[in-house]
């Protein structure tokens, strides 16, 4: 089975919504209120130079500015939250190593990470 590409914004033409394998609208805003009670939102700022060499104005979220310094963060947040009793064992070379420790040590869960 091949896999099927979508524009951004499209919705899948097997229902994958419909089937859970995509978060609806009520499961983004919790995935939200789990995220930023953890951390503020990133900033973003334009840069005039770079608004120059586009010829357009562009805005640029700074990640560096997360606990991990990358956006995987929200992503640890989110799963984590949810094993909480079961404990977790990562493989990675990096971000996502450090986002599950963050998240693993926020809500007291036991992880094992493998670098």
């Amino acid at each position: 089975m091949g896999a099927e590409h979508h524009r951004v914004g499209q919705a899948p033409a097997d229902g994958a919504q419909a089937q859970g394998l995509l978060p609806g609208h009520a499961e983004i805003e919790q995935a939200a209120k789990l995220v930023y009670a953890a951390m503020p939102a990133t900033p973003q700022y334009s840069w005039p130079l770079l608004n120059a060499a586009l010829g357009t104005e562009t805005w640029v979220k700074h990640e560096n500015h997360t606990p991990t310094g990358a956006f995987k963060v929200r992503g640890g947040l989110v799963y984590l939250q949810a094993r909480r009793a079961s404990g977790v064992i990562s493989a990675t070379r990096g971000n996502h190593g450090q986002s599950v420790g963050f998240a693993a040590r926020r809500y007291g869960i036991a992880a094992t990470i493998v670098v």
